[in-house]
């Protein structure tokens, strides 16, 4: 494919997920979108590397909605997944307020790191590409009744190690080593790379 003829490749991307932080920077490319929910699982073996999983969930969630965005002209199928990891340990989403506490007071005055994987999948031809961003955050150190008072916020309850980065939980962090988007949840300039791959020439 010419460089005149990538340029000028059309394409709509079908986000496999519902988080409005997602949603909201996949909309920096510039390019349509669909929204489609991917309810995939994200159970993974132990063992796994904080790499491995992300990127196979990514991939998995990616997988999970590729038959319904084949309905769509042009489609390529976004899915994305992140983890907090400290010390080998990964943190997931919290399942209650105390988990969310217990996360934050782990986190609270120590260096972490954040995975995003990133997969995109050409509906119509099946090619794949998968990658992931590490970004190393350093977080604030944090009393118990600054934590509590985050938590009943209610933002943590969705995220990844229990704090938004993008939200009220800037406050907590005090600086990053990296690729801020990565910690949002959607590295940005990765998948514009990645979405380079597929014919797509973006600023």
């Amino acid at each position: 494919m010419t460089q005149h003829a990538a340029s000028e490749k059309r394409a709509t991307l079908v986000l496999a997920s519902t988080s409005p932080r997602r949603q909201q920077l996949i909309g920096l490319l510039g390019l349509p979108v669909e929204i489609m929910p991917s309810h995939a699982d994200e159970d993974t073996p132990e063992g796994w590397s904080p790499s491995r999983i992300v990127e196979e969930l990514s991939r998995r969630k990616a997988a999970a909605v590729l038959e319904r965005a084949s309905r769509t002209p042009g489609a390529i199928v976004v899915g994305s997944d992140t983890i907090v990891v400290l010390n080998g340990d990964v943190l997931g989403k919290p399942k209650d307020r105390a988990d969310a506490i217990a996360m934050l007071t782990r986190l609270a005055g120590c260096a972490h790191e954040v995975f995003t994987g990133l997969c995109c999948i050409d509906a119509a031809s099946g090619r794949t590409v998968v990658s992931h961003s590490v970004t190393r955050v350093f977080m604030r150190a944090l009393t118990g009744e600054q934590i509590a008072r985050y938590v009943d916020s209610g933002e943590p309850m969705d995220k990844a190690g229990a704090y938004g980065i993008q939200e009220i939980g800037a406050m907590l962090v005090d600086r990053i080593e990296g690729d801020f988007f990565t910690v949002v949840g959607l590295p940005v300039s990765m998948l514009a790379s990645q979405l380079g791959e597929f014919g797509l020439q973006l600023p």
